[in-house]
Parts: structure tokens; C-alpha cells; sequence
């Protein structure tokens, strides 16, 4: 996983040529006529970068304004992505573990002053002990980009237990901070330690929590946890310069910082949640201070560390101002979203192979169009 908050956003397509795979004509879907299908504008772009499959939505507010995706399934087999077919969403679901960790901040049992000695106890290491939740949400809670090595591997031999997630989470906060506390650090363990913290304070799975607090109420039908399975769009990797189709995964307790699949249907309901909680208008599963508390960076943050909630902060011309942006990969699946909350729009876009610049020309046929 991992996360592009402060990227160049590409308005036109990026060349990445690779070995094509003969392709049946693209399928046009039946959209409402106010939304656009966006297939055949996707379709170039994903000949150009050489990708098994491309797609891409906006909205405004919470409408879906166009939507499209071209291309297959998997590599070398006939079956065609559809509007409605799973993506993997890797670091993007850092926004939504957020969103869950305010749910719970209003219903009193999280705070964002509580400290990591307060929640995980005396085997925390003492230079880690007053690191806030807050914090934690802001990528400045002193732990590492990445799990160390040796707590990754416990994490994949004990990916079915789930006591897993906290006893990995226990073992990093022993450990002296990787870096001061308070200094901006984008790390993966710090939402799994925020995934730790909601399954310690309610006695209940983050994945049930996601799911019954945020995808239930939304309506997000389509997500889930992991890889998406049979009939949707395999990731892939690159054997050479072959792209190889792989259902594979990051381990699953670490999930709280990226393990979740959506449509895009799906996600821009989730994103037109944070859209209008940037907007600072009223949402309904979390409170207006809280919602308005995490999404405010630091203060003093640079523009590069300027990070809340599961969001980059910055900002952009089409934008009419700031931006929110984040991106997402478990190295074989991307996913990109931008929130323009001055002009109540937001876009996304995903392919089935890690490949970042191609992702990003996506944006190509949307921004320019509804942004201007």
C-alpha cells in the first residue's frame, strides 16, 4: 500500500507501452441519461498504459455524474470489467477506518486526546506512551512507514486468528518510535493500531464495525475485506514484462490500514460523505465538531504532511482551492480519489494492475469536464 497525497494529477494520458491482448469490442451500459458513460473515453488511455483494466467516476455531491471502465477481468481471458464489478482500494480504506474511529469518538468510547498507554496498556514503549489517537490519524504518532519485518511475518502466519491484529500491534508499540512523536511519518501500522484501538474499546472486529457502522448504513453492498473474489476483476502483477492475474493480498490483519474492495458506485457513496463533512455540512453518521476535527490537518503542517482523517490535504486550480486526495495499492490493484469541496465534487478512479500513471490520466476525462 501506499499513498500519493500530494501527486501530480495528470490531465492527459501517460504512455507505459506493454504487450496488448487482442480485446472484444468495448460494452456500453446502460446509464441514465443524465450520467455519462465514460467506457469508450477510459478505453484509449488503458491501450496506452498498457493495463488489463481501466475505470473512473465522478460526482457531484452525492449524484453520479459519469461513470465508465473498458478493458477485462484478467489478463488473456475474454470476460469485460463493468461499471459495477469490485476494486481493491488498499490505502484508501485508512478513510474509512477513520470515519469509523469518529463514529465511535461520538458515541464516547474513543477520544482524540486518549494516549497509546492509556489504550494498549504498560507494554507500550515509554516514548510512545502520550501519542494520541489524534495523531495517529494524522500519520504523527512516531511508528514506521511499514510493520518490521519480523512482525510482518507473525502477522501472515497467524492471518486467520484474530487475535493477530493486536498482538502485532503490541509488539510495534514496544518498540522505541521510529521516528519523534509529533513528526509527520505516513505509516501503515498507525490505522492498525487505530483498527487495535476500536477492537479494544468495543470488544468487537473491525471488519464488524465497518461493516455494520459505515457500508450498512450507506448502502455500500458491494465492499468488503481482501481481494475481490470470483467473477471480479483479478489483480495483477508484472512477471517481467508479462502482467500475471493475482487474487493475493496484503495479510489480513493489517486491513485497517488497507484491505478493503468497493465499486465505484459504492465508494463515491463513502466519498460523498467525507466530501460534505469538508464542505462542513451536516452528515449523518458523525457529529459536525468531530467530523470538522478530523479533517483538519495540522496547523503548521507543510503542504507534503499535510494529512487528517485518511486524507492528504492540498490544493489545486480546477479545485477553485483545496483539494483532498489520497491513493491506494496492494501492489496489484490502484485506486486514486480527489475531493474538490468548493466546487462539491469528487472523482475516482481504479485499475486491476499497480500502475500508478495510468490511473491518474483517468482523471483526463473527467476533471476538465466538470471542474471547469
Amino acid at each position: 500500500m501506499h499513498r500519493r497525497g500530494a501527486a501530480l494529477l495528470v490531465l492527459a494520458a501517460c504512455a507505459r507501452h506493454a504487450p496488448q491482448t487482442p480485446m472484444s469490442p468495448a460494452v456500453h451500459e446502460s446509464l441514465p441519461p443524465n450520467v455519462k458513460d465514460l467506457s469508450s473515453d477510459l478505453e484509449p488511455l488503458r491501450e496506452k498504459g498498457g493495463v488489463p483494466a481501466l475505470a473512473a467516476a465522478a460526482w457531484r455531491g452525492g449524484d453520479l455524474l459519469a461513470i465508465g471502465a473498458t478493458g477485462v477481468r484478467a489478463r488473456g481471458e475474454p470476460a469485460r470489467v463493468t461499471s459495477d464489478d469490485v476494486w481493491h482500494l488498499g490505502s484508501d480504506t485508512k478513510a474509512m477506518t477513520a470515519v469509523v474511529v469518529a463514529i465511535w469518538i461520538d458515541r464516547g468510547k474513543l477520544h482524540f486526546e486518549d494516549t497509546l498507554g492509556a489504550l494498549f496498556g504498560g507494554g507500550v514503549h515509554p516514548q510512545l506512551r502520550a501519542v494520541t489517537v489524534e495523531q495517529l490519524l494524522e500519520h504523527r504518532g512516531g511508528l514506521p512507514h511499514q510493520f518490521p519485518p519480523d512482525i510482518w511475518r507473525a502477522m501472515w502466519r497467524g492471518a486467520g486468528d484474530p487475535k493477530t491484529r493486536a498482538a502485532a500491534v503490541d509488539a510495534v508499540l514496544a518498540r522505541a518510535p521510529a521516528q519523534p512523536p509529533g513528526t509527520f511519518q505516513y505509516a501503515n501500522p498507525g490505522y492498525v493500531t487505530l483498527g487495535a484501538a476500536l477492537e479494544r474499546v468495543t470488544g468487537r472486529r473491525w471488519e464488524e464495525l465497518v461493516r455494520e457502522d459505515l457500508f450498512a448504513p450507506l448502502g455500500m453492498t458491494s465492499c468488503g475485506f481482501g481481494a475481490p473474489g470470483e467473477g471480479e476483476p483479478s489483480g495483477h502483477r508484472r512477471d517481467g514484462t508479462a502482467l500475471v492475474a493475482d487474487h493475493g493480498d496484503n495479510p489480513a490483519p493489517n486491513a485497517p490500514a488497507g484491505g478493503v474492495h468497493c465499486s465505484l458506485r459504492d465508494w463515491g457513496k463513502f466519498l460523498a460523505l467525507v466530501l460534505a463533512g469538508a464542505r462542513g455540512e451536516h452528515v449523518a453518521l458523525v457529529s459536525d465538531a468531530t467530523m470538522k476535527r478530523l479533517l483538519t490537518p495540522p496547523a503548521d503542517a507543510a503542504e507534503h504532511e499535510s494529512y487528517a482523517g485518511g486524507w492528504s490535504f492540498t490544493t489545486r486550480p480546477w479545485a477553485g482551492g483545496v483539494v483532498l486526495t489520497h491513493s491506494g495499492s496492494n501492489t496489484l490493484w490502484y485506486a486514486t480519489a480527489w475531493l474538490a469541496p468548493a466546487k462539491n465534487l469528487a472523482f475516482a478512479a481504479a485499475s486491476n494492475v499497480a500502475d500508478a500513471r495510468t490511473v491518474d490520466s483517468a482523471f483526463g476525462v473527467t476533471v476538465p469536464v466538470y471542474a471547469k
